[in-house]
């Protein structure tokens, strides 16, 4: 037995250097083992509440009142979940068939712009759940709708009326929305598709309405260009009354100018007549001043003379004092 103690030996210590190889191996798994627990425990227990959302806590199935602001949050992942609620505008496209007030159906599209307020969160997954568009929205959507649509008549509804019933209908839900933390912020009609009937008798009321307002716009052009023709005539008989009176206007100063110069002339030549009358007068006053007896007796003479230097016959009657009569010699 102390030949075979030798041989022995070897395997015994080979033996424990597998078994603590082994050892070192499965406890190095269990440590890896234990960080990815640990590592998928940390994940489990962190959330990142986006942009437009807020996160509602639900601890051992209670909702927290106040809600989580966006950033990443921390709990416990098992008796705590976070719930992100959205609180940005969204859009619900409905295709509902609405009621007319003479009883016709209207087919349409309408979407519809809502929001929840951040503070309402908690309140709506107490009382309503995630489920609210189609719990609550959708619901009031249809039953304002229908009552506001009942209101008017089909043709209002493909005119410039759209907005006013979009705007009843928004003001009908946000009534009943609001107190629950909803905001509808609006409704758009985007489409409106009437009876086919109903529709062509709209578009030839519609034609009919067009060429009733073209009759009438060539009606009132015709009445213009009538009245600008009247004006025109009355302002052109207006110019002819004033150029026929400014024409006689013109005759009579120019007859009263002639009058006026005939006049002057007329005077002016009496007074040139009896300026001359008074000249002669003058004169002859002073010739009667100026001949004497003498000078006339030497004029006398004068005469006489020159009329016996003149070889003509001549026939003198005179009563000696002053020649009277002178004939031609041919009688």
């Amino acid at each position: 037995m102390k030949r075979n103690l030798p041989q022995e030996m070897p395997l015994v210590k080979n033996l424990t250097t597998s078994t603590a190889s082994i050892n070192q191996k499965s406890m190095f798994f269990n440590y890896w083992l234990l960080a990815v627990a640990m590592g998928v425990m940390l994940l489990a227990s962190c959330t990142v509440v986006r942009q437009g959302e807020v996160g509602v806590k639900r601890r051992l199935g209670k909702i927290d009142p106040q809600y989580v602001q966006q950033g990443p949050k921390a709990f416990n992942f098992l008796t705590t979940t976070i719930i992100r609620v959205p609180t940005r505008t969204m859009n619900i496209e409905v295709k509902p068939d609405l009621p007319s007030k003479e009883g016709l159906t209207i087919r349409s599209e309408i979407s519809i712009l809502y929001r929840i307020k951040p503070e309402a969160a908690p309140k709506i997954l107490q009382n309503i759940g995630l489920n609210y568009e189609s719990e609550v929205i959708l619901p009031v959507f249809r039953s304002a709708a229908a009552d506001i649509s009942s209101k008017f008549l089909a043709k209002d509804m493909h005119s410039g009326e759209r907005a006013q019933i979009e705007q009843a209908i928004r003001k009908q839900m946000t009534d009943i929305l609001d107190p629950s933390g909803f905001v509808i912020d609006n409704v758009l009609l985007k489409s409106i598709r009437l009876p086919e009937g109903l529709a062509r008798t709209i578009e030839e009321k519609l034609q009919a309405e067009q060429d009733a307002q073209r009759m009438e716009f060539v009606k009132e052009r015709e009445k213009r260009d009538a009245e600008r023709r009247i004006i025109e005539a009355e302002g052109k008989k207006q110019i002819a009354r004033i150029q026929a009176e400014g024409e006689n206007n013109a005759a009579i100063i120019a007859a009263e100018g002639r009058k006026k110069i005939a006049e002057i002339e007329a005077a002016g030549k009496a007074n040139a007549m009896k300026i001359e009358a008074d000249a002669i007068k003058m004169a002859n006053d002073t010739i009667n001043k100026t001949l004497t007896a003498p000078i006339l007796k030497l004029r006398q003479i004068e005469a006489f003379k020159s009329l016996s230097n003149s070889s003509n016959s001549k026939l003198i009657i005179t009563d000696g004092k002053t020649p009277f009569l002178s004939l031609p010699d041919k009688l």
